[in-house]
């Protein structure tokens, strides 16, 4: 079970554990991140360019337009949900298996419950479950011109086995470094599915597609938020990071989203210094005391997690049935 110190931090943007509910609330809970590159890696949809948007950033004295790199939020949530899944395996033992395949999901898995199954392999559960966990695309804090290279790949193509032709290409890698301030929320969650994620997300170190998972991630866990309504979006605190790399020095607000690295704890400060601000101003959230945020690190990196999920098993199960009958009726 979790400490009750985590409980009762959690709170006011959780559900308790046998209150589960599948109508949606206003309970709220964000884990602030920082994604670091520890090596070049690919985020792309075609499988060769990158995904590049458009922002603008507004600081005290310019504004300037760039494009940043982005994590694709659909690449984030499969890449977790594999390892959401990996750890029940490896810390649960469910007489269904609960895999990847949309036709052979374990509906009742704490995995699923938490991030949605829509499809089955189960006849008996026909309904959809919206996901609990919430992410968003992530943008890069600098500019795809710097922070990208086109290098070549020398990749055996489909017919490789049939003949010795080989395919060149040239896909888009992020250098390593590269820096991608994100949140990830929990709507209606009970803290052991807090800690879950948490878990998922300090353990998983790839994204992207599953034919272009290159590169290490390390993701930097600098807080967590609880409240009433969601907190500001990865766009809005991409920004300030940029806006404050400037304050702090003599850069212009160009030369940080060309320079060629950012310093990491520089980032992280201005990321966590952004999301307070913004509870402060105008969200509805508070942050959790640094010392619970700890101790949910430490939760997630200790057997502590397997007695965590083995409590909410039960719940996460009843959670699903009374969904069965609540569709039915």
């Amino acid at each position: 079970m979790l400490p009750e110190s985590i409980t009762t931090a959690l709170e006011s943007g959780t559900v308790p554990i046998d209150e589960m509910t599948n109508t949606p609330g206003t309970n709220y809970t964000t884990i602030l991140a920082l994604r670091e590159l520890e090596s070049h890696a690919i985020f792309t949809t075609n499988g060769e360019d990158a995904d590049i948007a458009s922002l603008s950033v507004v600081g005290e004295d310019a504004s300037i337009e760039y494009s940043p790199g982005i994590m694709f939020m659909r690449k984030q949530t499969g890449s977790d949900r594999r390892m959401g899944k990996a750890i029940q395996r490896e810390l649960l033992d469910y007489e269904e298996d609960d895999s990847m395949e949309v036709n052979n999901m374990n509906p009742r898995s704490v995995e699923s419950a938490l991030y949605g199954s829509a499809a089955s392999g189960d006849d008996d559960v026909d309904i959809g479950v919206t996901s609990r966990v919430m992410y968003d695309t992530a943008f890069s804090v600098r500019d795809a011109s710097a922070c990208i290279d086109e290098k070549f790949q020398n990749a055996p193509g489909e017919d490789y086995a049939k003949g010795s032709r080989s395919t060149i290409r040239e896909p888009d890698f992020f250098e390593p470094g590269s820096l991608f301030p994100c949140a990830i929320t929990l709507r209606d969650a009970t803290p052991a599915e807090v800690a879950f994620v948490v878990a998922i997300t300090k353990r998983n170190k790839r994204y992207g597609a599953a034919t272009t998972r290159l590169g290490r991630v390390k993701n930097h866990i600098l807080g967590v938020y609880t409240g009433s309504e969601e907190g500001p979006s990865n766009r809005e605190l991409t920004a300030n990071v940029i806006t404050s790399f400037a304050a702090d020095s003599d850069y212009t607000l160009g030369d940080v989203v060309q320079a060629p690295a950012l310093d990491i704890s520089e980032a992280s400060e201005y990321v966590r210094d952004a999301y307070d601000a913004a509870c402060t101003e105008e969200v509805a959230q508070n942050p959790v005391d640094q010392a619970v945020v700890n101790e949910l690190i430490e939760v997630a990196a200790d057997d502590e997690l397997e007695a965590i999920l083995e409590a909410q098993r039960p719940h996460s199960e009843e959670f699903i049935e009374d969904a069965i009958a609540t569709d039915g009726d």
